[in-house]
């Protein structure tokens, strides 16, 4: 029984080794079918996992590229993505054929040749346009020459340098190396130099401007050896308009708004307060809109951080400056009061040194009166010298002031010796606040506006 049963696996595992066998059969000769001649003898004999001169030597690669579109340059994610067209042409002495012209074959039998490793060096995400087939040439060259040709579209890394952004210029790079040959197997080269990169002069970009371009030829070294590499560098300068019209225009018109304060008495608290406030909020407001599309890594200062902080600060200045303008308005009134409060105090005392000496007087006069005259003196007499005696029962209205009114003309006495040793902060007329401000504030503005534009446009 137990024979019966591995007799019958047996049997069907090679039946279906024979059904296998047949259907390649028949796909192989159904292939070959639909290959000419020329290529079918190409093929005989033909290891697609040998690279050329396998024993001769690396094989040269020469590479061009054709740059189709830069759809989007992100400074948040610090990348760009391109479409481009990679051409690559090398030798392959195993395909010289007889002939002068040149095949062109279908891009799927690419699978039947050598190809070169070639990828992208700093590549995020890369695919190969399959619409409405594979977007891939294949073209081989009686000299056995192959041409090789992608269409790509990928999104590279670029690191960039935002310090002076808006008014920056970014260099990026695309770098193509071979992933497993390295540069005993396989060398690269640009086939016609600088000129080897096309259509970048008739690219347009949302923002930017392609000023500069140019290729290089280096080796990239790594732990596993020595490998060739090809760069592209193309240099791309921001257009400034934008965020002109976008940010600065709009922050400086709320700094001259904010100015619009000065021209307004400093009694009309409302309306001043109302415009300091709203110009500080919309300040804010436009800082952090600014600030959306742009990374907040690596602590970056840019030039537009810096054109708005100014701008806040010239508006929040402004805001103060009523501030402590009302507040020296409060202050001079208070020294007047202050003022007319020690004048009081010293008239007071001039008084009250008047009754005294006319006292002192009287005492005087009545201690030499009683020798000279007889004891019966009317008591009338006495009467009118005691009441001004300071000891007399009916006070008098230039009496000096009971002890409450000392201790508060001595407390005021005090503030103003405080305001004394503060004389040099004091101001005579607060309204020249207001009237050095519409001086003092255009002119900072126009001279910070001077060194800021200088800095970032030449340095």
């Amino acid at each position: 029984m137990a024979l019966s049963v591995s007799g019958g696996t047996v049997f069907t595992v090679l039946l279906i080794c024979r059904l296998l066998e047949s259907s390649l059969l028949n796909a192989e000769v159904k292939e070959g079918e639909i290959l000419p001649p020329t290529i079918q003898r190409l093929m005989k004999g033909y290891n697609k996992y040998l690279r050329p001169f396998f024993d001769n030597g690396p094989v040269t690669v020469g590479m061009s590229l054709d740059i189709a579109s830069i759809d989007t340059i992100s400074e948040i994610n610090m990348d760009y993505t391109a479409t481009i067209f990679l051409r690559q042409r090398w030798t392959d002495e195993r395909l010289v054929f007889e002939g002068n012209k040149s095949l062109s074959l279908d891009g799927r039998l690419v699978e039947l040749l050598w190809v070169p490793d070639t990828f992208i060096v700093d590549s995020k995400k890369s695919f190969l346009h399959d619409i409405t087939v594979e977007n891939r040439l294949i073209r081989i060259f009686p000299n056995g020459t192959v041409l090789y040709a992608l269409r790509i579209t990928t999104t590279v890394a670029c690191n960039m340098d935002l310090t002076k952004y808006p008014m920056d210029k970014q260099t990026c790079t695309l770098q193509l190396e071979s992933w497993g040959y390295n540069i005993n197997d396989v060398m690269f080269y640009w086939t016609r130099g600088n000129e080897s990169v096309s259509g970048l002069d008739t690219l347009q970009l949302a923002q930017y401007t392609v000023e500069d371009h140019y290729t290089s030829v280096s080796e990239a070294i790594y732990e596993t050896g020595r490998y060739p590499k090809l760069v592209f560098h193309f240099e791309l300068k921001r257009s400034i308009l934008y965020f002109i019209l976008e940010t600065y225009v709009p922050s400086s018109l709320l700094v001259v708004l904010s100015w619009v304060s000065f021209w307004i008495s400093l009694s009309s608290v409302p309306a001043r307060i109302c415009i300091g406030v709203t110009t500080v909020l919309t300040m804010t407001t436009l800082m952090m809109g600014a600030r959306t599309s742009l990374p907040n890594a690596n602590c970056f200062i840019k030039a537009i951080d810096v054109y708005l902080g100014i701008c806040f600060s010239f508006i929040f200045g402004a805001l103060i400056e009523y501030a402590v303008a009302h507040f020296c308005t409060l202050t001079h009134s208070d020294a007047h009061m202050l003022m007319y409060g020690h004048h009081m105090h010293d008239f007071d005392d001039e008084m009250n040194g008047i009754v005294t000496t006319i006292s002192t007087h009287s005492r005087a006069k009545r201690r030499k009166e009683p020798a000279a005259t007889p004891p019966s003196v009317p008591a009338s007499t006495e009467l009118t010298v005691s009441p001004s005696s300071p000891s007399g029962s009916e006070p008098k209205p230039e009496a000096s002031p009971p002890e409450p009114t000392n201790w508060c003309l001595t407390a005021l006495a005090t503030v103003r010796k405080v305001l004394r040793s503060i004389n040099c902060c004091h101001v005579e007329n607060p309204h020249h606040i207001d009237n050095y401000s519409r001086v003092t504030f255009p002119l900072s503005f126009v001279i910070v506006n001077l060194l800021y534009w200088t800095y970032y446009l030449y340095f």
